[in-house]
């Protein structure tokens, strides 16, 4: 039976590293899954999936406006497809989110969504609201802070190391730009 996953954690925990291996799982098998990413977070190359641990894969992308479900099930017309892939699913409008669950539903195609849960302000992405929410199924992808415990939080720092308390919700960046904190440390480094 076809579920929609949501897989969460902070920066750097190792998500796309996850997807990137789950997805390498269905193709030793003779499967074939579809990957999808964000269109405007390009910092791994247009249309590509990539960990800092340094593997990759070509994926398609997906527009802010784009309806989804249509898109996977013009995918599904063309071939074999045995999953589905997201990564920065932050990113996914909430519309956008009920598009993968009518996909999951109507289409009987799993969607695994790999994302952040919280921005830097502690507060939740409209995507990741909407995931967690409608998706069957939630792991956490864990990670720790500098202290040892369980990073929940993230903080966006300027070029002094500073944390940046205000500022739009999405700004693309990586280790340069955000760093990982259990709720603690992110209350100190942000003033809460």
């Amino acid at each position: 039976m076809a579920k929609l996953y949501f897989n969460y954690s902070t920066m750097n925990a190792g998500k796309s590293t996850v997807l990137l291996q789950a997805a390498h799982n269905y193709v030793e098998r003779g499967m074939v899954p579809y990957l999808m990413t964000a269109q405007f977070d390009n910092r791994a190359g247009d249309g590509r999936i990539a960990s800092r641990i340094g593997i990759g894969q070509e994926a398609d992308t997906f527009g802010v406006d784009e309806d989804l479900f249509d898109k996977i099930e013009t995918r599904l017309k063309s071939g074999p497809c045995a999953c589905i892939f997201i990564d920065e699913a932050q990113f996914l409008s909430s519309e956008q989110v009920w598009q993968l669950a009518r996909a999951v539903d109507d289409l009987g195609v799993p969607i695994m969504c790999y994302g952040l849960r919280v921005d830097f302000q502690g507060m939740l992405f409209p995507g990741s609201a909407t995931l967690l929410a409608l998706a069957d199924e939630m792991r956490e992808v864990r990670t720790i802070c500098h202290c040892g415990k369980k990073a929940t939080m993230v903080v966006r720092q300027d070029s002094d190391g500073k944390a940046i308390k205000e500022g739009a919700q999405v700004q693309i960046g990586g280790n340069e730009t955000y760093i990982s904190l259990c709720r603690r440390h992110w209350r100190e480094a942000v003033g809460r």
